[in-house]
């Protein structure tokens, strides 16, 4: 068990894209977000990133969190140097379909169909996420980063932006 978190693992752990944005953004309730990239960062943990997951989080610091495309872009940009994560770095035909497949039979979004898929293929043992939608799939864990009362003191933030 790590001693500082008090979780069971140390990974691997695939980012998805609202948790990449979150530990970005600045908000109240960031700092789980944020401790996980520090640790990916620092090699603490095992990460999983895919490429892809770095424009979602720019487009979600744009429209979301009311960044400015190049704020968004710098932000990212900087994630992006860390020697210790494992970038993901293409989307294989194979890994397409699969991703389409687990959207289809598990009723998520293509998106989430994608990172399960990943998280699949490249043996990684948990998704980071600000939603439940990955315990539907089979072979991929997830965990939801905040408590229910950090969800919604993030909704409340977001809304008053």
């Amino acid at each position: 068990m790590n001693q500082e978190t008090g979780r069971d693992t140390d990974g691997p752990y695939l980012f998805d894209v609202s948790v990449i944005a979150l530990a970005h953004a600045g908000t109240p309730v960031s700092d789980p977000a944020l401790q996980y990239v520090r640790q990916a960062l620092g090699g603490e943990i095992s990460a999983v990133v895919p490429h892809a997951a770095l424009i979602g989080a720019q487009h979600i610091l744009r429209r979301v969190y009311r960044y400015s495309w190049d704020a968004a872009a710098q932000l990212i940009g900087d994630f992006r140097g860390g020697k210790r994560i494992y970038w993901y770095d293409s989307i294989p035909e194979p890994v397409l379909q699969d991703s389409l497949a687990v959207s289809g039979a598990e009723n998520i979004d293509g998106w989430d169909g994608y990172y399960a898929t990943v998280a699949r293929s490249e043996g990684v043992e948990t998704v980071l996420t600000l939603d439940d939608d990955f315990e539907r799939v089979d072979d991929v864990a997830c965990e939801v980063i905040l408590s229910d009362q950090q969800a919604q003191q993030l909704n409340t933030y977001i809304q008053s932006l």
